[in-house]
C-alpha cells in the first residue's frame, strides 16, 4: 500500500470521529471539533505533498541495449501465484457442487436475446439503453450480470425435469457495468448466479441454500433476513442480507444479493412447463464476499494489478 493510500485511510477513519461530538458535553463540543480539524488539515496537507512527490519521482529508464546475463533473470525472480478472486471463485462453486449444484461458466459476451429478451425486460426498460449496459459496435453486450446465463441453463438442463427431477445449476463469470468506479463499486467484477426448478420449489427452500451457502463460506452460523425488491425475472423478488459473520466483527447487516421466485414467463421461453414446474433464482457479487472475507476497504483492489495488494494475499 503507499503511502497516499495508507493517508487516505487516516482521514477516514478521523472522519468517524466526527459522531462523536453529539456525545460530548456542550462545552467540550467546540474545542473536540477544532482539534479534529486541524487534524484533518494535517492530514490533507500531507496526502498533497505525497501525491505531488509521486508525481515528480524519476523512473530510471530501462538500457534496452544491455547485454543481458545468462541465468540472470531480467525481472524480479518470483513464483506466481493466483489471483485472490480466483481463490474465492473456487471457493464458491466447490461449495455449491458438494450442495449438489452443477457449474457452467458464464459467458463474457452476451446478445439483446440472453440479456433482455429471455428474462422478460420490458422493450422500454431503462437498463436496455447505454447508461447502465456497454454495448459494442456490432450490437454484443459484455454482460451485466450473470443473470444472462438463466435461459441457457433451464434450455441445458430441463431434459433433468423428466420425472421428478429437478434443475440445479450455478453459473460463475465476470460482468461488466457503466458505472463511476469508487470504493464499494467496479466496472468489471465477478457474480455467481444460481438457479433451481422443480415441481415442488419454494421461498423456503431458497433461503434454506444460500443460509447453508453462506454458513460453509464463512465457516460460522449466521442469520439471513430478506427485504422487498424488484427484477423482471423473478415474482416475487427480494434483497438478501447476512449478518456480519462474528470473526469478521459481528454487528450489523450486509446485502450480498439479489432472489425470487422464477418467472412464468422465463420458464415459458425456455420450453418449461410453469403451471407444472416452479424454480428460483438468486445471484451476487463474488467481490463483495471476498471484501468481507479479508476486511479490504477498496474493491478496486482486485483490478488495480497492484503487487503489493497481490503479495498480501
Amino acid at each position: 500500500m503507499s503511502e497516499v493510500e495508507k493517508l487516505k485511510l487516516e482521514l477516514k477513519a478521523l472522519g468517524k470521529e466526527y459522531s462523536k461530538i453529539k456525545d460530548l458535553p456542550p462545552k467540550e463540543r467546540g474545542e473536540f471539533g477544532r482539534k479534529i480539524n486541524q487534524q484533518k488539515q494535517t492530514l490533507l496537507a500531507k496526502i498533497k505533498q505525497a501525491e505531488e512527490a509521486a508525481e515528480s519521482e524519476e523512473i530510471e529508464p530501462l538500457d534496452v541495449s544491455a547485454p543481458a546475463a545468462p541465468n540472470q533473470p531480467i525481472f524480479r525472480p518470483q513464483l506466481g501465484t493466483r489471483h485472490p478472486l480466483m481463490v474465492e471463485l473456487d471457493r464458491v462453486t466447490a461449495i455449491y457442487s458438494d450442495m449438489g449444484f452443477n457449474v457452467m461458466e458464464s459467458t463474457q459476451l452476451d446478445d439483446e436475446f440472453h440479456m433482455f429478451d429471455s428474462l422478460n425486460f420490458a422493450k422500454e426498460h431503462p437498463a436496455r439503453d447505454g447508461y447502465d449496459t456497454f454495448r459494442t459496435r456490432e450490437g454484443f453486450i459484455p454482460p451485466a450480470h450473470t443473470s444472462t446465463m438463466q435461459h441457457r441453463a433451464l434450455k441445458k438442463y430441463k431434459r433433468l425435469l423428466d420425472g421428478d427431477g429437478q434443475i440445479a445449476v450455478v453459473m460463475p463469470g465476470r460482468v461488466f457495468r457503466n458505472e463511476d468506479a469508487d470504493a464499494t463499486h467496479e466496472h468489471t467484477f465477478y457474480q455467481c448466479e444460481g438457479v433451481f426448478v422443480s415441481k415442488d420449489a419454494t421461498m423456503g427452500r431458497l433461503f434454506g441454500v444460500l443460509k447453508r451457502f453462506f454458513e460453509l463460506y464463512y465457516g460460522e452460523k449466521l442469520n439471513l433476513k430478506t427485504q422487498p425488491g424488484y427484477f423482471p425475472f423473478t415474482e416475487p423478488s427480494a434483497e438478501f442480507l447476512i449478518e456480519k459473520p462474528a470473526s469478521l466483527g459481528g454487528k450489523g447487516w450486509l446485502e450480498m444479493g439479489g432472489c425470487g421466485m422464477i418467472h412464468p414467463n422465463v420458464l415459458k421461453t425456455a420450453g418449461i412447463d410453469s403451471e407444472v414446474y416452479r424454480g428460483f433464482a438468486w445471484g451476487g457479487g463474488i467481490d463483495r464476499l471476498a471484501m468481507l472475507k479479508y476486511d479490504l476497504p477498496d474493491v478496486r483492489y482486485f483490478e488495480s494489478g497492484k503487487l503489493e495488494f497481490l503479495e498480501e494475499y
